[in-house]
């Protein structure tokens, strides 16, 4: 068995936190209100279906502690982040699964097999997410494994921190292996009619009039698999379902010595709604932006990326 060097489960675990995926940031806040109201507001028509039309004020209140017992009971005995190995300097991995596109109904079907994990990118942007830069919220103190950042492609000069992810990454599709990699680059011009940038030429003759985006390559991979793998294991468990509780596991894997090199389990739990999934309450979470693809935040802490030399 391999040797625990690091085990982080923030105390935020004893007493977890709402906490809103980013879909739902945009629905504005949500108010706290009695279990039962909680969970009466959730759609008769909705995943929880029918079966919370025919329930009573007493036994919506009986699955809301039933389900906040167990969520709480995980935190305490299986939830957490165990790192046994970390390497430097990598360039390169290998998603063996992809967080794919949900619907909208994924968010209100208590069987959902990713509920455990929304706050992933997915599809395009779930590989992107391992190739971005990582930025800080704060204008002054950098990102530390106490408090993460935000992920976005593009170099910020300004920021206190510009954490390069990988170069690439590699993706097995139907029995092909895809190099993704990519870079911002010059799509198209600016309209020099328009009235900000007849403004800013005024201001700047020689001003950059290319419009830039982030542009994601997909070549046939050569040569060898990259060493180190990215894969999760989402838990459906019909009796923690039929609670609203959901979990995966994350896990970082050194394909040559075949070894699991870290874990991150996590659980959530909903606490009702229209849309259940997008209120949860989670643990472990990652210290600083959570709700900013966590497994991302972390499989840097163990496959660390190579960063540009300082000279």
């Amino acid at each position: 068995m391999a040797h625990l060097i690091e085990r982080l489960i923030p105390a935020a675990v004893s007493a977890p936190t709402l906490v809103a995926t980013p879909r739902r940031a945009a629905w504005g806040h949500w108010l706290g209100a009695s279990a039962s109201a909680v969970l009466l507001a959730c759609s008769p028509a909705t995943s929880a279906g029918s079966q919370s039309a025919t329930l009573t004020p007493a036994q919506l209140q009986a699955r809301y502690e039933a389900g906040q017992q167990l969520f709480e009971e995980k935190c305490r005995t299986e939830a957490g982040i165990r790192i046994y190995r970390k390497v430097e300097k990598v360039e390169g991995i290998l998603l063996q699964k992809i967080r794919t596109d949900r619907g909208d109904r994924s968010w209100t079907d208590p069987m959902w097999v990713g509920a455990a994990n929304t706050h992933d990118s997915t599809d395009d942007g779930y590989i992107n997410s391992f190739l971005g830069y990582e930025h800080s919220s704060d204008r002054v103190k950098p990102v530390s494994p106490e408090s993460r950042g935000y992920i976005t492609p593009d170099y910020q000069p300004g920021n206190p921190s510009n954490v390069r992810g990988y170069r690439y990454v590699e993706v097995e599709d139907g029995g092909q292996r895809w190099r993704y990699s990519g870079s911002m680059r010059a799509v198209g011009k600016k309209d020099i009619h328009a009235p900000n940038v007849v403004y800013a030429l005024k201001q700047n003759p020689n001003m950059d009039l290319n419009v830039y985006r982030w542009v994601l390559d997909k070549t046939p991979a050569a040569g060898p698999a990259p060493r180190y793998a990215v894969t999760f294991e989402d838990h459906v468990i019909p009796e923690h379902r039929k609670l609203w509780v959901a979990s995966t596991t994350i896990k970082v894997l050194d394909l040559q010595a075949k070894e699991t090199m870290a874990e991150f389990t996590r659980f959530v739990w909903s606490q009702g709604g229209v849309s259940p999934w997008l209120r949860v309450r989670s643990c472990p979470r990652i210290p600083g932006s959570d709700s900013d693809n966590p497994t991302r935040k972390f499989v840097d802490q163990v496959l660390i990326p190579k960063q540009e030399e300082t000279k």
